[in-house]
């Protein structure tokens, strides 16, 4: 499979496929520190990136809203003091999407 940081997101439509059960533990593999969660009976890509300062975690904070928006793909976003939980899932198919696991390994490639 392709470096999931070299692919740029899709446009996702209500019928896009949904990434699911062995395709989702295979991408999974990929950005390890990531792991699904239900919330409201939707998957999500969550991750809790930590920091020593409120403003490091804000700094973080800002460079995702940035990807985000290069993306044309939206994460939840909680800021709080040395940490940032960032959310990824599709919310037309109420899922996860390719697009996800995508946006996570870019977010992780901020870290570096």
């Amino acid at each position: 499979m392709d470096d999931l940081n070299e692919l740029k997101c899709e446009a996702c439509v209500a019928d896009a496929p949904r990434i699911e059960g062995e395709e989702a533990k295979a991408m999974l593999e990929m950005i390890p520190a990531w792991e699904i969660v239900e919330r409201d009976g939707i998957p999500q890509l969550e991750r809790v990136f930590k920091f020593r300062t409120f403003k490091q975690a804000w700094a973080f904070s800002d460079k995702v809203a940035t990807l985000a928006e290069d993306e044309g793909h939206h994460p939840a976003i909680l800021l709080e003091w040395g940490k940032v939980t960032v959310s990824w899932w599709s919310h037309k198919i109420k899922g996860l999407h390719k697009n996800d696991f995508i946006c996570a390994a870019k977010t992780d490639s901020l870290c570096d």
